[in-house]
């Protein structure tokens, strides 16, 4: 897949890529829903001899068009969006910086630059996809100035459990720690890329050595709590258990400091310094406090059994 970095205004024609059928929107998650609008655009490249492309935007809108200082998290981060994008066969991905200038063109100079510029003979979008100044053009607007320089096709609302599959459903859901329900929007598990870094070691004194996961910057982590997971090091997956949380056992309650730690079952090789991902397949229980070591120990143990069952199966 190439990958194309653009921003307003720019210089590129028409003719160097297209004709193109290509999907448009955020994608944050590239869940079931996004799924469906970029898969139309990749049949529809198949049918007519044109290549697939996806236009996505960086970075969230929100930070530019409603003034937010605090940082924003992401369901994929773009690095990993533009993985995922890559394995369903998509031939260009355009990334577009979202700046105040970009959010300031109407929906007609949008087409002019984004459409008719790049050379797309075929727009794929969602339903409730919006475009040009503060969100002006609709998908029944993008067919009206198209005319017939262009195809347009919108793609209807994907549900699950009779609700609507949404970026910001799959986020509330994570917030609550489902990463179950997450894994069947998604229709993969959750996962997040990270570093290996140093800890405390504390966990290897008790029998139960951890890696120690700093998550990639952006990075929208589930709720506190003990989960059954995955986690990829060196191109191999193994089986896991992991704890986001302050660790109240040990650390002062007013210090947060939010910590990954995956005990990696049957598994004892030095990891530091390697980049991982962590598949969240199943929550066991939330984050508590013990009155001691061994007590610790024994629910250490169980939570490493449920994991073991839970991956059986």
């Amino acid at each position: 897949m190439k990958i194309i970095h653009l921003s307003y205004p720019h210089d590129m024609k028409a003719q160097e890529h297209g004709p193109l059928s290509m999907a448009i929107g955020f994608f944050d998650g590239v869940h079931k829903g996004h799924q469906r609008v970029i898969g139309t655009a990749i049949d529809k490249a198949r049918s007519t001899g044109m290549k697939s492309a996806v236009m996505t935007f960086d970075p969230h809108p929100s930070l530019v068009l409603g003034g937010r200082k605090e940082e924003v998290f992401y369901i994929t981060p773009l690095s990993q969006k533009m993985d995922i994008l890559q394995s369903m066969g998509v031939d260009i991905c355009y990334i577009v910086r979202f700046t105040s200038q970009f959010a300031k063109l109407s929906p007609e100079q949008f087409v002019e630059h984004f459409i008719d510029g790049l050379g797309v003979k075929e727009v794929v979008a969602g339903f409730d996809f919006s475009f040009g100044y503060k969100g002006g053009g609709d998908m029944e607007l993008m067919q009206s100035i198209g005319r017939e320089r262009y195809k347009v096709t919108t793609v209807g609302k994907i549900e699950a459990q009779d609700e609507k599959i949404s970026s910001t459903r799959i986020r509330h859901l994570l917030k609550d720690g489902m990463v179950e329900p997450v894994h069947q929007l998604l229709g993969r598990p959750y996962r997040i890329s990270g570093t290996v870094v140093n800890g405390d070691k504390r966990g290897r004194t008790i029998g139960f050595p951890t890696a120690n996961v700093e998550p990639e910057l952006g990075t929208f982590v589930p709720k506190r709590g003990v989960y059954a997971v995955r986690i990829e090091v060196q191109g191999m997956y193994y089986d896991g258990v992991c704890n986001v949380g302050y660790k109240p056992t040990f650390n002062n309650p007013d210090v947060k400091n939010l910590v990954i730690e995956v005990h990696i079952l049957d598994f004892d090789t030095s990891i530091y310094g390697e980049k991982v991902i962590v598949e969240w397949h199943k929550r066991i229980r939330d984050e508590q406090r013990f009155s001691g070591i061994d007590e610790l120990k024994e629910q250490i143990g169980l939570d490493k059994e449920t994991a073991t069952q839970y991956f059986k199966v």
